[in-house]
């Protein structure tokens, strides 16, 4: 079988190999989903609890690495996180409609979102997060991006992994 030219998957899966985990593959995602379908902001969010962390921005003077956010009870997270469904945000009133913090997402510029959960034995682990003008997105930009979802696994696995023993750490 032969790969697409469209088609980053066989190079982000050798850079998986690679030393540097799990930064290289971020930048390597980010890199691939800009030359698919665009963004102007790219992060990573691993879910803990009923919130989602931050482990990866492009843009980390305006939402920097370890940034936290409750999402689990919204509808954002109902759809995204429990039902496990992508969120396309075409415009600005799926912005606000998603996120509490459109303000800041809309003085950057920012006016869509594909939102990608990363799932793992039948939940969302985490995140995949693409921002752009409004009006750049649309279902066709959805389905590329979620191929490479599952390339974050392990990084999303270890990201909570990591949390959960600091934490057990500061309870002794």
């Amino acid at each position: 079988m032969t790969a697409r030219p469209d088609d980053p998957t066989g190079s982000l899966l050798a850079t998986l190999a690679e030393a540097g985990q799990p930064e290289r593959l971020y930048k390597a995602l980010e890199d691939a989903t800009r030359g698919l379908v665009g963004h102007k902001l790219f992060t990573l969010l691993y879910v803990d609890g009923q919130d989602v962390a931050r482990v990866y921005s492009s843009r980390p003077a305006e939402y920097p690495v370890s940034g936290r956010k409750t999402m689990g009870e919204t509808p954002w997270g109902e759809l995204v996180l429990k039902r496990r469904q992508p969120f396309l945000g075409r415009d600005r009133e799926g912005i606000r409609w998603a996120f509490f913090d459109h303000a800041l997402i809309e003085s950057m510029g920012l006016g869509s979102v594909i939102n990608i959960p990363v799932l793992y034995d039948g939940e969302a682990i985490g995140t995949m997060n693409l921002l752009d003008v409004e009006h750049h997105y649309a279902e066709a930009h959805v389905a590329p991006v979620a191929r490479l979802a599952p390339l974050l696994i392990p990084a999303f696995l270890e990201a909570r992994a990591a949390a959960r023993a600091a934490d057990r750490n500061q309870i002794r």
